[in-house]
């Protein structure tokens, strides 16, 4: 029997928006549809900002899921994607992170391709096949598209424009990223959650006060706000007046929970894009996740963190102080959550549905708009997950 049948008939999604069953992280035979469906399939992904790689010649290697891909800024100046594969033999052709070459040589048979991915040198070309020409065997590249220099790509030929994916969250995206996107990269963290992806991108806005202990510490209070989620793929966003704390001896450098005035509007900004992508505008740190699944248990997060083009000598110090000791993996606010993907993944291996509370005033119609601190903001990508994954939904 095909894996789909197999899951399809084996998992009956319950009736109500507020219930998922548990058995959708630890599938095996699952795990590597959603691969094929959502990271193969017609969805689109970031996988770069265009001043990760300011330069000419400039390049930066990731992979989206099982995918290796080779981000460079041409001579021309234009940021490409391209998949990190020699045109001949499928030879990976960049190992390192990231770096500087004008020229990316596979090291196989010594192919040698430019900043803009074309060929321009391979030996012993005279006893190739009659008629071969240079021209014909460039990079492959994958559909790509930008908003504000950050760089999406897809692997399918049936995903929708950008900007229809997007819908109301392309504005949110923009805010998240200075307005504008006109960033300048400070850094980076890489870390391995162990977690299935969709328990990483299931981070709710009930949670911060009662996990994250800074909050506790430091009597920090949340200001009003509001969330939304678009009625497509569930992307939703976060918006709140952005409250800093009273001064504390508890923090040796009190920068990292300080506020300087940057000329934007003094709220917090926190935007989750299906499947994986988390973006957040908090205090002065502007932070750019990128996320994808290693295994049905792992996932990998860079964290990259930017300051703004504008910014002046001082408040890009202060943007790098602030950045990971606020939001990074082991950060001041953010530094619990390892341990409590790690946990959900081990708690999701027993029977049962995850059921949400917070915010769900009807169980049997789906909402957009929510309070800032529920849970159920997270419901429209689940159902936007059932829908794409062909789960049937038991009768009321």
């Amino acid at each position: 029997m095909d894996i789909h049948e197999s899951y399809q008939r084996d998992i009956v999604w319950p009736a109500n928006y507020n219930e998922i069953p548990k058995e959708i992280f630890v599938r095996q035979d699952l795990y590597q549809a959603e691969i094929n469906r959502f990271f193969r399939g017609p969805e689109w992904h970031p996988i770069a900002h265009e001043s990760e790689v300011p330069n000419a010649g400039d390049f930066k290697t990731c992979n989206l899921a099982d995918v290796p891909l080779l981000v460079i800024r041409g001579e021309d100046g234009h940021v490409r994607a391209f998949y990190n594969a020699c045109s001949h033999r499928s030879n990976q052709i960049e190992v390192k992170p990231s770096g500087n070459r004008n020229e990316f040589e596979c090291p196989y048979h010594r192919w040698l391709f430019n900043s803009e991915g074309e060929l321009i040198g391979c030996p012993n070309q005279r006893d190739f096949t009659p008629g071969f020409d240079k021209k014909d065997y460039p990079l492959a590249q994958p559909r790509q598209e930008t908003v504000g220099g950050l760089l999406f790509v897809t692997l399918s030929p049936d995903t929708e424009s950008l900007d229809d994916f997007l819908q109301e969250a392309k504005d949110s995206l923009l805010d998240v990223m200075g307005g504008d996107g006109r960033l300048k990269l400070i850094g980076y963290h890489r870390v391995r959650y162990l977690t299935n992806w969709k328990a990483y991108g299931d981070n709710d806005g009930y949670h911060p006060p009662l996990l994250h202990q800074a909050f506790t510490m430091l009597d920090w209070q949340g200001g009003t706000g509001r969330q939304y989620a678009t009625t497509g793929r569930g992307h939703y966003c976060i918006e709140t007046e952005l409250t800093v704390p009273k001064p504390s001896s508890l923090i040796r450098d009190s920068s990292v929970v300080e506020f300087r005035d940057e000329g934007r509007p003094k709220r917090s900004s926190v935007l989750a894009l299906f499947p994986m992508l988390v973006a957040s505008n908090y205090l002065n740190v502007i932070s750019i996740r990128f996320a994808t699944p290693v295994a049905i248990d792992e996932v990998e997060v860079n964290y990259a963190y930017f300051a703004h083009q504008d910014d002046d000598e001082e408040m890009v110090r202060h943007r790098i102080r602030q950045s990971s000791n606020a939001i990074g993996p082991s950060g001041l606010i953010s530094m619990e959550d390892a341990s409590v993907f790690h946990r959900v993944q081990i708690g999701n291996r027993t029977p049962g549905t995850a059921v949400f509370q917070k915010g769900v005033a009807d169980p049997s119609r789906l909402s957009f708009e929510f309070r800032q601190n529920d849970e159920s903001g997270n419901l429209p990508h689940w159902e936007y997950y059932r829908a794409a994954m062909g789960f049937r939904r038991a009768a009321a």
